[in-house]
């Protein structure tokens, strides 16, 4: 169990990849197994690594409150993967054994030998991770489109509004709902895939149909 060495790009990797469906190291809200990871990371992860990210800079927002937070604060290997071996305290171990040996010429070969079994371990599991489906983060919205009067042929514009078409956009049901006046809103649902489709460029594409469209108003939004 363990995350190697945080310090390095192949430890960051592998926090990234245990947080990917995870918000926190152990539970479901901030504790002391967050604040033991979050000071062996010396610095913001880089922004390709966008869930260390995330939990990097809202871990850093308790800073001040980190002594109150749950929990008993272990040694840093015993957080993390469960299939990659723990290499925190090699280091440690290996200055203890230097006090005591005047050569030190084993201790050195351990630690290659050590260095490479937790290389080829960490390969392992970033191969594992590789084959894992990767979570898709959708959106549920629920779209308000309105026409600019009683007189605009709501038919004809749901038909604009559904001839949107993008990868990771499905168009869903859709009613129309009386505003005033006998003017009537377009009220229609649709999923999307985060990373690929948001609110402002389905407004953009929208409203482009400016001969029946006057706004466009996200009604609901919510994660799926």
């Amino acid at each position: 169990m363990g995350f190697g060495d945080l310090r390095s790009a192949t430890g960051l990797r592998l926090l990234n990849d245990f947080l990917a469906d995870k918000s926190y190291i152990e539970g479901y809200v901030p504790s002391q197994a967050d604040i033991a990871v979050f000071e062996a990371v010396s610095t913001p992860p880089p922004a390709d690594l966008f869930h260390a990210l995330r939990w990097y800079n809202h871990i850093k927002s308790y800073e001040k409150q980190q002594a109150s937070l749950p929990g008993v604060k272990k040694t840093l290997g015993k957080y993390g993967p469960a299939d990659v071996e723990d290499s925190t305290g090699a280091t440690t171990d290996s200055k203890d054994d230097d006090d005591i040996d005047l050569f030190g010429s084993d201790d050195e070969e351990e630690n290659e030998e050590s260095k490479r079994l937790r290389e080829e371990r960490l390969a392992q599991y970033e191969s594992k991770k590789s084959k894992k489906p990767t979570l898709i983060a959708k959106s549920s919205i629920l779209l308000d489109v309105k026409p600019w009067d009683d007189e605009t042929d709501m038919a004809k514009l749901e038909e604009c509004v559904r001839s949107i078409q993008a990868d990771g956009l499905v168009w869903g049901s859709s009613k129309l709902v009386p505003v005033g006046y006998g003017i009537k809103k377009l009220q229609i649902q649709c999923v999307v895939e985060d990373d690929k489709v948001g609110t402002d460029m389905l407004e953009e594409r929208i409203t482009a149909f400016e001969d029946y469209v006057q706004s466009m108003d996200v009604a609901a939004f919510n994660k799926i």
